[in-house]
Formats: C-alpha cells, sequence, structure tokens
C-alpha cells in the first residue's frame, strides 16, 4: 500500500525535457512542474536560495577581517563609511551610499597620503559575503599586472555602507588618476556572492555611470580570479595611455593583437 502510495506521489511531478542540462548550470532552469505548481523539492530550493539572497545583504561587513590578508599581501589600508548611518538607510537611500561621511572625509583630507596612481577599494554595495570571499584573491591576483605597468598604488580603502560612486569621491579626494572600487552586487538567487568591479579614470564626484568600465559576476563559479584580474589591468592600461574610461573605452582583453606589457599570466584555453 505504502509502495503504491509512494508510486502514485511521484508521478504527479512531470520531469522538463531539459532535465540533462543542469548539470552544466546553477541558473534555476528544468524545474518540473506538479500540476500547475513548482515541485515541493524545487520550491524548498527557491526558498532557501531566496533567504541566502536575503542574508548576503543584511551580513554586516567585517572589515576588520580583510585587513591581515591585505597586510600579508603587503598592501596598507584605511577604513571610511559613506553618509548613510546604517543598513536601513542605505537600502533607502542610494544617494547617502555615493558620498562619504563628513567623519570619513575629513580623516581622509587630514591624512594627506602620497599621490597614487590607482586606489583599490573593497565596498560592501549589496553582498559584503562576496568581498568577503572574493576580494583579497582577486587583488592578490592583480598585484602582479600593477607591477609590470609600475603604477603606484595607494592605501586599500574599505568602505561601509558603499555604493559604486563612493568610489570616485574617495579617489578625489585622495587625488588619485584612476580608482577601482571592488563591491558587493546584487544577489541573485544562484549568485549570493558575486562580485563586481567598477574602473574609472580621473574620478570625480561628477563623473557619469557611463563614464566608468564594469566587470561583473567575479566569482569561482563565474569570471575566475585571473581573468577577472587580468581584464582589469587591461583597461588600467589603456586607461593610463588613453586617459578615459567608460563607453569610450572598450574592453578588447580577449585580442591578443591589442595587448601591450600586459598579458595573460595564465594559461589561455
Amino acid at each position: 500500500m505504502n509502495n503504491q502510495k509512494g508510486q502514485g506521489l511521484s508521478s504527479v511531478v512531470h520531469n522538463n525535457p531539459w532535465e540533462t542540462l543542469r548539470q552544466f548550470t546553477a541558473a534555476r532552469i528544468a524545474l518540473g512542474r506538479a500540476g500547475s505548481s513548482l515541485p515541493t523539492e524545487e520550491l524548498l530550493r527557491f526558498g532557501l536560495a531566496h533567504a541566502q539572497a536575503r542574508d548576503a545583504v543584511h551580513q554586516p561587513f567585517d572589515s576588520q577581517k580583510l585587513e591581515p590578508e591585505l597586510y600579508a599581501l603587503g598592501l596598507e589600508t584605511l577604513t571610511v563609511a559613506s553618509a548613510a548611518p546604517d543598513r536601513a538607510t542605505y537600502l533607502c537611500r542610494p544617494d547617502l551610499g555615493r558620498k562619504l561621511s563628513e567623519t570619513s572625509r575629513q580623516a581622509l583630507q587630514q591624512l594627506a597620503p602620497e599621490l597614487a596612481d590607482v586606489i583599490l577599494v573593497i565596498a560592501d554595495g549589496l553582498s559584503s559575503k562576496a568581498v568577503h570571499r572574493q576580494a583579497v584573491p582577486l587583488i592578490a591576483a592583480l598585484l602582479p599586472y600593477l607591477r609590470t605597468l609600475e603604477l603606484k598604488i595607494g592605501p586599500v580603502v574599505l568602505a561601509h555602507q558603499s555604493r559604486v560612486a563612493l568610489g570616485d569621491d574617495i579617489a578625489q579626494v585622495m587625488k588619485a588618476k584612476a580608482v577601482a572600487i571592488l563591491i558587493g552586487e546584487r544577489p541573485g538567487l544562484s549568485s549570493p556572492d558575486s562580485l563586481g568591479i567598477y574602473m574609472t579614470w580621473g574620478p570625480h564626484t561628477k563623473r557619469l555611470e557611463s563614464e566608468r568600465n564594469c566587470i561583473s559576476n567575479v566569482r569561482p563559479e563565474g569570471l575566475n580570479y585571473p581573468q577577472a584580474a587580468f581584464k582589469l589591468a587591461w583597461l588600467l592600461e589603456q586607461s593610463f595611455h588613453r586617459q578615459l574610461s567608460g563607453v569610450n573605452l572598450k574592453d578588447e582583453s580577449d585580442n591578443p593583437a591589442l595587448h601591450n606589457k600586459v598579458v595573460p599570466m595564465f594559461k589561455l584555453k
């Protein structure tokens, strides 16, 4: 009787013909159906993925955890905060996340650091989980390229409650020629730990989104560290050569004919 009951329940679920393709992607495909609804198993998976995405947004940024890892790479650090005083305000007021708090602004101005070619900013954004996992390995992969380009790196800035444009504000105060902000992207249902990189030449607070270059989905399951580091280094080299960034600087790092000093330090497929 129990076996018959179990067989009856399993026959209610109709598998999707794309089922075999699920082994190649974490995307939510070939979910099947039970009547007009999702199967219970897939509904539970969706609930878990949604909870992980929410947790990634609200998990506090532990910048102190990253400091010793960056020191081990020979990098100094500074910690700043945006004008958003807490996470709730940050989520409701994106404009406050785009500018420094007055306390952080004054602290940077008083430091008067040596002028840098490039400032790297590690920012929580919408997923501190992404920053905790991806930022330091990415920087470790990037440093050899920056040495090849002989670019002077300023202290790595750890930014709390940050939006992308905060990088421009920080770099303007520090008088850097370029900035690359490594920031947690909005979590997806299969990627709560995806890191984004935004690079700007001549950063200042009036820069438009179209004046930045973006590298997205940096994580082992997406764009891996060696590939992302090479793309960023290629863009930096071209940016310093042409003195621009954004839509006027196309990412053609996959074209060997356009490589100068920066060439891949990993085996091309």
